[in-house]
């Protein structure tokens, strides 16, 4: 690598550039290397590939990436360090011999069907190829993970690499690369046996280094213990790890560039980061209680401490999320809910679900009575189970999507309602990105600690009461939606809960707008004008008065 660096008029290789190197040449059969942005990984494992090809020229070595023109640049990069460095003249290709940049052998190797250096995207034709040495180089990236469905694509894609391995003893898989989700592909992998080394582009904190974990870089840790105001130098940011390459103010015009997250991702190798933007609606953010079907607390304190986690129910959040309990209820002051909306998304085709919302307003919360989805479309018992429903909350307002059907089922619903619970009905129309207009209506709501759901309505989403497999079962589920979601057009393959619940508290942010703090003290200027009411009305008696404002106030004469 020093002679690689001095060719190309580099300055000497840094710290972290030689203990990424040693990583590549000491480590495991099965490696992933996460190093920041700029740190050079590509290039220090373009010259791990000529060194090998040095020492021994039968040696096949792939590299893939998530596009072939990435997978290109690197074998260019190879064949280019071949042609230039004069200790390498020996393993240019021969006449007979292929000489593409993108697939090419070297001089001395001897004739076999697969060459030496060959690039591929992950996409590509991977099967009938073999190697010794396989580089997955940025193989995940936004565009192939955004959605579950692809990241379960892309992990049966690599699952193609061990059947393209050697069974030798010196064959090897190396990962390059940065994660983009908290369900990154490299951390799966771990799971399959893969050692995987961090160097981030700061020293972590305390806390950061637990998340961490194993993963740190041995360099990173030693210099840690030997230092420890290292993770918090630099105002609270943490010392650069490599400040040859990227100094102190470089890497905070690079956060300011990157945003947070983005500089989370790319420099600090910390998917927490990226999901706190990437996956805006947290379970944590909502106050879980017992709800009365027609009567409500006036005003609930939200908080996360440990002693309010509701560990009796089911979670399906992403790490670290929870559910919590309300720190504090006005528990002497219920009144009835000032209205109670029922939000109805009809199944679409095949497999979707009718999903369905009630979401009672009281003092500007919202209490989530109920959340359901219905398999069978718009089938009489479907019908009947909805306007049942409406009529067991007091439902005053139902409002129906009607991007299917052009008001088709609002005249099936109709019929039923009239008999069962007349209410008014009201059809929406909506031509905004689904996604977005979700994220864009819960997102305030939940951040504000407003939106308060019902025990029975998490318990009842986690049950499989509609028999879907193993497989499929979570994909249905209103909390797993909620956790899940992106703006990314398509991040889910199920929406139709979620979206219901999106379409009852839309229906209220129009009156959110009410100050919880000012309701409270109107409520208690009525009970003390009320009370002073009383008294005028005791005070202008007959003779007995006296003794009856003394019995109603507890006097004593």
């Amino acid at each position: 690598m020093y002679v690689v660096w001095k060719h190309l008029g580099l300055p000497d290789p840094t710290p972290v550039q030689y203990d990424i190197a040693h990583f590549l040449q000491h480590g495991p059969k099965r490696a992933i290397i996460e190093a920041f942005r700029g740190v050079g990984k590509s290039w220090i494992t373009s010259a791990f590939v000529v060194w090998h090809l040095l020492r021994d020229p039968n040696l096949k070595i792939m590299v893939v990436s998530a596009s072939k023109d990435r997978a290109d640049a690197f074998s260019t990069f190879v064949k280019r360090l071949i042609h230039e460095l004069p200790m390498c003249a020996h393993l240019k290709a021969r006449p007979g011999q292929r000489d593409s940049s993108l697939s090419f052998d070297v001089g001395p190797a001897r004739p076999d069907h697969s060459p030496s250096v060959k690039s591929v995207g992950i996409t590509g034709q991977l099967t009938g190829s073999r190697a010794d040495i396989i580089i997955p180089d940025d193989v995940e990236v936004v565009g192939n993970s955004m959605t579950q469905l692809m990241r379960d694509r892309l992990a049966s894609l690599v699952q193609e690499f061990d059947a393209i391995l050697k069974p030798l003893p010196t064959s090897r898989i190396v990962y390059l690369g940065t994660p983009q989700t908290e369900m990154t592909l490299y951390s799966a992998l771990e799971q399959r046996g893969y050692i995987m080394r961090v160097w981030p582009a700061r020293y972590p904190g305390p806390t950061q280094a637990a998340r961490y974990g194993e993963r740190l870089a041995p360099m990173i840790l030693e210099m840690l213990a030997g230092d420890p105001s290292l993770g918090t130098a630099c105002s609270g940011r943490g010392a650069p790890s490599d400040p040859k390459r990227f100094d102190d103010l470089d890497l905070v015009e690079r956060e300011a560039s990157y945003g947070r997250s983005g500089f989370a991702m790319q420099f600090m190798l910390d998917p927490s980061f990226s999901d706190a933007d990437k996956f805006p609606l947290k379970l944590s953010d909502l106050m879980v209680l017992d709800c009365d079907l027609k009567m409500g607390p006036i005003k609930a304190v939200w908080a996360s401490s440990p002693e309010l986690v509701r560990n009796d129910l089911p979670t399906v959040g992403l790490a670290g999320d929870r559910l919590h309990r309300p720190m504090w209820l006005s528990k002497e002051n219920y009144v009835p809910y000032t209205g109670v909306v029922m939000a109805i998304d009809p199944a679409g085709r095949g497999s979707d679900e009718l999903g369905y919302a009630i979401v009672a307003m009281l003092n500007g919360y919202l209490f989530v009575m109920r959340a359901k989805g219905l398999k069978g479309g718009y089938s009489d018992e479907n019908l009947q189970k909805l306007a049942d429903e409406a009529k067991r909350y007091g439902v005053n307002q139902i409002i129906v999507e009607s991007n299917f059907g052009d008001g088709m089922f609002t005249k099936l619903l109709s019929p039923f309602l009239l008999r069962t619970h007349p209410c008014a009905i009201e059809e929406i129309h909506s031509s905004v990105q689904k996604e977005r207009r979700i994220i864009d209506t819960l997102e305030p709501v939940m951040n504000q600690h407003r939106l308060i759901v019902d025990s029975k309505v998490i318990s009842d989403d986690f049950e499989n009461y509609n028999g879907y497999s193993e497989e499929l079962k979570a994909r249905y589920q209103l909390f797993y939606q909620l956790t899940r979601i992106t703006r990314e057009k398509g991040a889910l393959a199920k929406d139709d809960r979620l979206d219901a619940l999106a379409m009852a508290v839309a229906y209220w942010v129009e009156v959110m707008d009410r100050d919880t703090q000012q309701i409270e003290e109107d409520h208690r200027e009525a009970l003390r004008q009320a009370e002073i009411d009383r008294f005028i009305e005791l005070a202008g008696g007959d003779a007995q008065r006296p003794s009856l404002i003394a019995a109603e106030f507890g006097l004593m004469h």
